[in-house]
């Protein structure tokens, strides 16, 4: 089996998303004065984050959150010590995140929209999606991590944000990633196992899915996961693709999984439903003609294309 995206661009189905970021984030090479470097130059590109969500310019058809360095300085103090630096483009432009100003009151054409409906809208490049999605995860890890875990002293950015130092003990920290696995688990026949969260959209239904934990492989994890959700043992595993999600700070690594059992019995603690879903009511699940309205995720997530790759028997 192989990957079922090579790369992003390359998918044959819309790009995942938050999955295309193609700046050069140079993490190994960053000094003391990479930030104040970045800061000084007038080409640099600058997203701000407001508590809920980014700030975009909407003028035309669709909301542009990049700003220039003197346009951002009327929303964030860009010498505030938690600035990141994410990167440079293919021009060599720096690209920059920040906190916006607490007290912000945005004039009328900004507004501010959070990251899970600007992608949801389908308006934005991949490539500024991705960015996003990189400058949330920084921005959060960096807002939670003013204190360190050893000795309770204050710590510090460096490396223009791509890490943090106490200014005790010095120890330092790197951002967080929490691996998920998400699994698209099939008898081998044309059927496979979908469920249902209580939070989940009317009649949406989805992969299974949960955290890998300490000491276990991710086959491992979605072994356990698929027992502890569904009641079912799995015979083998293989990975596909894997999304940033940046809700907060998750990797989903995609799986398919073979069921050596086809007896479901769910966790109600965990799923409203679950249950197995044959190929064709699947395709008319993503095609929105399902004679009861049942749907699958948007484009937007990895459990779409996992479920997409199962209807076109690609796996």
């Amino acid at each position: 089996m192989t990957s079922l995206f090579k790369t992003p661009t390359e998918a044959s189905t819309p790009p995942l998303g938050f999955a295309t970021n193609s700046l050069d984030r140079e993490s190994e090479t960053r000094g003391p004065e990479t930030l104040a470097q970045a800061l000084a130059d007038p080409n640099a590109i600058v997203f701000v984050r407001a508590a809920t969500g980014f700030l975009c310019a909407v003028t035309g058809d669709a909301p542009q959150p990049g700003f220039s360095m003197e346009e951002a300085t009327r929303f964030a103090d860009l010498a505030n010590p938690d600035t990141v630096l994410l990167g440079h483009d293919g021009e060599k432009r720096p690209v920059i995140a920040v906190g916006a100003l607490p007290d912000l009151d945005p004039p009328d054409h900004i507004k501010i929209i959070d990251l899970r409906s600007l992608a949801a809208q389908g308006n934005l490049e991949p490539e500024t999606e991705g960015r996003l999605a990189q400058a949330q995860h920084l921005l959060l890890w960096h807002g939670s991590n003013h204190f360190c875990a050893q000795c309770g002293g204050e710590t510090v950015s460096e490396a223009a944000g791509a890490s943090r130092r106490c200014t005790r003990c010095g120890d330092i920290v790197f951002p967080r990633i929490n691996p998920v696995s998400i699994m698209l688990i099939h008898d081998g026949a044309g059927r496979c196992i979908l469920g249902r969260q209580p939070h989940f959209p009317e009649k949406s239904w989805s992969c299974l899915a949960g955290f890998v934990e300490a000491g276990e492989t991710l086959e491992a994890a979605v072994r356990r996961e698929t027992r502890e959700e569904a009641g079912v043992e799995i015979a083998s595993v293989h990975y596909l693709c894997s999304q940033p999600w940046p809700f907060a700070g998750n990797l989903m690594l995609g799986l398919v999984a073979l069921a050596a059992t086809t007896e479901i019995r769910f966790d109600s603690n965990e799923l409203e439903a679950c249950r197995w879903f044959g190929r064709d009511e699947v395709k008319a699940m993503i095609e929105g003609r399902h004679a009861d309205g049942l749907v699958v995720p948007p484009p937007l997530a990895i459990a779409h294309h996992l479920i997409r790759a199962f209807v076109a028997d690609e796996i």
